[in-house]
Formats: C-alpha cells, structure tokens, sequence
C-alpha cells in the first residue's frame, strides 16, 4: 500500500493576482541549475510562484536541500513524484528490503547515509506532498500530477482519489508512475481541465499531447529546465514541437 493519506492527496492554489506562475520538471538535486534558471527568467520570490512535478531528490548532489526549497521558500511547491515515494516506503520498511534497494539503486544512497532521525524528518516532509496540486487562472484551472492522468477526465480522477482505498492507491500508483500517455503518444488528453503539467519522462523537448504537458527537459542531467507559465502555456525556453524522448 502506499504511504499517503486522503488530506495529502490534492492541494488547491487560488488564482495569483500579485505576480506569474511556472511549473518545472523534475528537480533531482540541483537546486542550483534550478535558481540559475529562475534567475534568467526573472523569477521574483515576492510575487511570483513556482509549481514542481515531483522528483525533488535522489541522483543529483543537492538532495539534501529539499527541506530548505520545501520548509523555507513560501513560493516553491511540489506535488509527491515516484522518487519521494520510494523514500517514504522505504522508510516505513526500515529502510531494508526490496523497497530500499529500489530507490538506492535509482540514486537514493543520500537517504541511508542519514541517521535515523534525520530520516525521519526528510521521510515525514516527503509524505506530506500531495499527490495532485489544481491552480486557478484567470483562463481555467491547471493540474499538476508527476507522470500522468489515468482517466480522461480530470473530475473522475479527483473523486476516485477520494474513493475506496485500494482505488484509490490504483489511481496513486498512475500518477507516480505510468508513462502510457508518452509512449503511445497519446493525443486524446483530459476533459474537465484547462491543461495538465506532468514530467517523470525525460525529454529532449517539452511535448504537448492534447492538453497534457510533458515539462521534464532534463535540467538535472545533460539537459536544461524548462518554466511553463501557467496563464500563457508558453515554455520558457520555447517549446519546439518535436516529440523525441528518453526513458528514464
């Protein structure tokens, strides 16, 4: 079962009347690349927002500055991805067994050279992510998931998070995990939403299939990362319509 519980699931933003909202891709510890980045789109802490796929931590050397982006930035939130999953399981388990070796093998090895309280403390900051984080514009609500939406409308994925619990983990495991929407290149997207912003899948480019946002360009690699405005869903840099993609 997955650590989560129903208050964490989805988190709602109301419209921000005072500055601009972006998305980013995934993180993985490089923090530093990703102020650079803000730095050259003239982020402004004080009126601006920055929304994160997920996939804060593990493989880059910055991991351990997620509670200072998380705790300490007011502008800065995240929705949970699968690598923060891995941790919050793996702690549950007493970080030993099949779920540790997972996120070790997949650049976790920061997590278990932490005492034990201080995984505590990165574990229960984690765990509390929402899966599911809804911003409202002035053009229409936006959804920001890690990896990708498993019905095509956006309402019966909110009320089944709100279901039975092994539904409900059913429709958590997609949102953290599936990469169907990308590998088949799916057009279709999802009704009953202005857009949806998902990374998990690393890119060369930003992709857009119907009205799902692939934003994972590969800044914490040998890539670079890309900002969506949120009210305009103009990228930053500009998106370039080929679809190529890497699995990772």
């Amino acid at each position: 079962m997955l650590q989560t519980t129903e208050v964490s699931r989805v988190k709602r933003f109301a419209a921000n009347t005072a500055g601009r909202d972006f998305a980013v891709g995934d993180i993985h510890g490089h923090f530093t690349r990703l102020q650079s980045a803000l730095d050259k789109a003239g982020f402004e802490p004080s009126a601006d927002r920055l929304f994160s796929v997920g996939d804060l931590i593990d493989r880059g050397p910055e991991s351990l500055d997620v509670d200072e982006w998380l705790l300490r930035k007011p502008w800065f939130h995240a929705v949970r991805g699968n690598h923060e999953q891995m941790s919050v399981d793996s702690y549950a388990a007493g970080c030993t067994g099949a779920q540790s070796y997972m996120h070790l093998i997949n650049g976790g090895a920061w997590f278990y050279g932490l005492s034990s309280i201080e995984q505590d403390c990165y574990a229960n900051i984690l765990q509390d992510l929402p899966l599911v984080i809804e911003v409202e514009t002035a053009q229409g609500l936006i959804g920001i998931v890690h990896a990708d939406v498993p019905q095509g409308s956006w309402g019966e994925m909110i009320c089944a998070l709100s279901g039975s619990e092994f539904e409900a983990d059913h429709i958590a495991a997609t949102l953290l995990w599936s990469r169907k929407r990308i590998t088949e290149e799916n057009p279709s997207g999802v009704e009953g939403i202005r857009a949806v912003i998902v990374g998990h899948t690393r890119l060369s480019q930003p992709a857009v299939l119907g009205n799902v946002y692939h934003i994972d360009t590969g800044g914490w690699m040998d890539g670079h990362f890309t900002l969506l405005d949120l009210a305009t869903l103009q990228c930053i840099p500009p998106i370039n319509p080929k679809l190529s993609h890497d699995w990772d």
